[in-house]
């Protein structure tokens, strides 16, 4: 279940935007899959139903949930934009921590050195 942060900046709805987004591209939830209803998951979470519908319109938009009427939201099933999209997090999250790095005095030698000891040196 989703833990709402109140003390987070970030408005409710992309918070439950955020963890959807998280719980798809890690695989948690399956392409096709059902996920809860917007009454559903405002009684759980005790918030308004336009947030929760705020947050499913955005994942919508984005491409990770797909409506079919009557019937729920599920999980968009498209692997290669899947991939692209982890890429991309994962891409943005490099940059940050080697701006950081580079603040710090880290150069691509010490960098490289870190990232192979991070991952065994290339031996696993």
């Amino acid at each position: 279940m989703i833990a709402i942060d109140y003390q987070d900046r970030r408005p409710i709805y992309e918070q439950i935007a955020d963890y959807y987004e998280m719980l798809i591209l890690k695989g948690v939830l399956a392409p096709d899959e059902k996920i809860s209803s917007v009454r559903q998951m405002a009684q759980e979470l005790s918030i308004n139903p336009n947030t929760i519908q705020k947050a499913y319109a955005v994942l919508e938009k984005e491409g990770y949930i797909y409506t079919v009427k009557g019937r729920g939201n599920f999980v968009s099933g498209n692997p290669a934009s899947l991939a692209e999209r982890k890429r991309n997090i994962w891409k943005d999250k490099m940059k940050e921590c080697l701006k950081e790095g580079r603040e710090l005095g880290v150069d691509r030698e010490g960098c490289t050195r870190l990232v192979d000891e991070i991952f065994g040196g290339g031996q696993e």
